[in-house]
């Protein structure tokens, strides 16, 4: 197999290759975290249809698709190796276009949650796992280094697809720029798709490269108390980072007064925070353990959360700094989790257990979605959502320092 060409290139070099291709399809896919730039204009619109809407209400489909993602997310990822990376993402793809697409002819936020929260979130949860699967399949030598570079995609997308999206909703409105949204995440998405494969069975990257062994030995993740730890943990730190994620231009128009545009640029700037904060927290997890970086996680939701809960009008420094915070902790836990995932349990199950874990992002949006949301409907601000997340902080800190720890029965199997 050391023949084997890739793009042109030997296998070894051509591989480098699938990187950018995964990390394209995450920018498509993480166009999620830009939500913030849709509501307000989301809003205006409706309104003028005679439609009456609550900040919860904008904040659904949001939510949902993010809750239908962490759901098929790990039941998609089964069927990869099964139908092939190049089909998966192909079907996935033209789902996720599908629902920006229809999403454009969406005239009340019930329908908005069909085509944006239902349909394109399936799109992602059946796409998301392939590029990963992809990159850790060519690289079993530098499989971290691979994953890790390829998520990053996900999460510095509004880095790109927010000022894009303000840009075409002022300049074409809003529902054609979901369809050209639409358009354009099929047309991606199918072009990497013709590319993305699995190497040969007994391909490795060099002859010296052993593969680790893959007897399985039984796990008993969901009856161990490590597990539900870290799942309330996964749970709490992504419900911060998430609700951050969909009020972020709101909160910074509404609560600190700035212009549209200033706020459009503010998520960009937060975008780079949620990219940086995986490699970080990835480090940290690695050389202080899950509990330790989970701990710092909380520290700094507190902090940003009692920052907000003092910021008004014109405290631009403040916004920032908060939301800087709960970008880069949101980021932090889409290392910790997994790598926690990983030391905690039985590796071997590790793709299964992750599955399962991942289902906290789900539980987390949806809570963040109904804390922020409320807060805005009932005391007419965001900023009371911020005291319900200084207290699940406080309750983080205090399960991670007593609980977050590895799995005593999966360790003695591993020993």
């Amino acid at each position: 197999m050391n023949d084997l060409q890739l793009f042109g290139l030997p296998a070894r070099q051509g591989r480098w290759l699938f990187l950018p291709l995964g990390i394209t399809a995450m920018l498509c896919l993480g166009t999620v975290y830009s939500w913030s730039i849709f509501r307000k204009p989301l809003t205006t619109a409706l309104t003028k249809q005679g439609i009456t809407i609550s900040a919860t209400d904008t904040l659904l489909p949001f939510a949902t698709l993010l809750v239908v993602f962490a759901i098929l997310m790990p039941i998609a990822s089964r069927y990869i190796e099964r139908y092939g990376a190049a089909k998966v993402t192909a079907v996935g793809g033209t789902i996720v276009g599908l629902g920006y697409f229809l999403s454009s002819f969406a005239n009340s936020i019930p329908l908005l949650v069909i085509t944006y929260g239902l349909i394109a979130g399936a799109g992602i949860g059946i796409v998301y796992g392939v590029p990963i699967a992809v990159t850790a399949k060519w690289f079993p030598d530098r499989k971290g280094l691979a994953v890790g570079l390829t998520v990053v995609g996900f999460g510095l997308s509004p880095l790109i697809t927010a000022p894009l999206a303000g840009l075409l909703i002022d300049t074409y409105g809003i529902n054609n720029t979901f369809r050209i949204f639409g358009v354009a995440f099929t047309a991606i998405l199918l072009a990497i798709a013709t590319q993305l494969r699995f190497p040969p069975t007994d391909w490795q990257p060099s002859p010296q490269f052993a593969a680790s062994p893959t007897d399985a030995e039984p796990d008993r993740l969901l009856s161990s108390p490590s597990f539900f730890a870290l799942w309330i943990c996964y749970a709490i730190g992504t419900l911060a980072g998430l609700m951050a994620v969909g009020i972020a231009s709101n909160v910074g128009k509404e609560v600190v007064g700035l212009d549209p545009s200033m706020a459009t640029a503010a998520v960009s700037i937060f975008a780079i925070f949620n990219g940086v904060g995986r490699p970080l927290f990835g480090w940290l997890t690695d050389r202080l353990k899950p509990k330790m970086a989970a701990i710092i996680s909380y520290v700094m939701i507190l902090i940003a959360s009692i920052v907000m809960l003092n910021t008004g009008k014109g405290q631009v420094v403040n916004y920032f700094f908060a939301f800087s915070l709960l970008w880069l902790s949101l980021g932090g836990w889409l290392a910790i989790a997994p790598t926690a995932t990983l030391s905690m349990f039985n590796p071997v199950n590790y793709t299964k257990n992750y599955g399962i874990v991942f289902t906290a992002y789900g539980a987390g949006a949806l809570l963040g979605t109904l804390v922020a949301g409320s807060a805005k409907d009932i005391f007419g601000s965001y900023t009371n959502a911020f005291i319900p997340t200084a207290i699940l902080a406080i309750i983080g800190i205090s399960i991670a320092t007593f609980a977050l720890k590895p799995d005593a029965k999966s360790q003695q199997i591993l020993s």
